[in-house]
């Protein structure tokens, strides 16, 4: 029981804990490589300078880390996509380290002019190159980190699954249009409804169900997982998105011809125009 309250209430920071989280460890690691800078370096260089080379690099990468949790989002490393997928990371990396490199010389040409000095990178092509094989295994790093932590985040989620037929005799349920779905969270397994799903949410290789404040990602399209949802239930109202009519609340029309749904919990979901219509008229048919 304590772990499931620990785990509600990570779920429910889960965005500002993240980025503390990152913050603290570019910090960190900033910091310990000064130090050992300043060390390597002492009585040769100006005390401020290694902290200098090193904070404009944790601070560059820091504004790099959004767009490479993006790429990851789109081109994520599993066992069935690494192939698939590695070569974009690849091809990512040169910007990457052309960005990083670019920024960091850049706040250290302001940082020395502010001290009336003058910075200099030496060789662009040849120091670029030295540059490159240390940031080609920052971002993987990167990577790496994001691919272990969505696996711990699924663990504690929940990560649900379709109903198989059985081996033998006839399913119990309609294997094609199923009621319900099977939810593996923390080595259990318990059988979710799927009348309790209140919307859903594409989610690159995933389909998040969300269910009273939780998403259990499952392994699908929203194309292939429109074929098995209740089209009396539940109806798209967006590229990614699907809602269970029972949630909807209200429909609040936009300028742009668009419109925001309010759920029954207070989430709001964008609908596209291509949907509203079809949509009002399914949420004004009398019961």
């Amino acid at each position: 029981m304590a772990s499931t309250r620990s785990f509600d209430f990570y779920q429910r920071w889960r965005r500002p804990l993240e980025v503390v989280a990152w913050v603290l460890f570019i910090a960190l690691n900033a910091t310990f490589n000064s130090i050992d800078s300043r060390i390597d370096h002492a009585g040769r260089v100006a005390a401020w300078e290694p902290w200098t080379w090193e904070w404009s690099s944790a601070l560059v990468l820091l504004a790099l880390l959004p767009a490479v949790i993006a790429a990851e989002r789109r081109w994520p490393i599993r066992f069935d996509s690494w192939r698939r997928n590695l070569p974009w990371h690849l091809l990512l990396s040169v910007p990457f380290s052309l960005i990083h490199v670019g920024g960091m010389i850049a706040l250290r040409k302001l940082a020395y002019a502010a001290a009336g000095w003058h910075y200099d990178f030496g060789a662009w092509w040849f120091n670029f190159g030295y540059e490159y094989l240390k940031d080609i295994r920052t971002y993987f790093l990167i990577v790496g980190m994001l691919m272990l932590y969505r696996l711990w985040w699924l663990r504690q989620q929940g990560e649900a699954k379709l109903l198989a037929a059985p081996d033998e005799g006839a399913p119990v349920e309609p294997v094609e249009r199923p009621e319900r779905f099977l939810v593996r969270k923390l080595g259990k397994e318990f059988l979710l409804n799927a009348s309790e799903i209140e919307w859903l949410q594409a989610s690159g290789n995933y389909v998040n169900l969300h269910v009273r404040g939780r998403d259990y990602p499952l392994r699908a399209t929203m194309a292939g997982i429109e074929e098995r949802l209740d089209p009396a239930r539940f109806v798209r109202v967006h590229r990614g998105y699907f809602v269970n009519l029972d949630y909807l609340a209200e429909i609040e029309p936009l300028e742009t011809g668009d419109a925001r749904l309010q759920m029954r919990d207070g989430a709001k979901i964008a609908c596209s125009r291509r949907y509203r219509a079809a949509l009002r008229e399914r949420f004004s048919q009398p019961d």
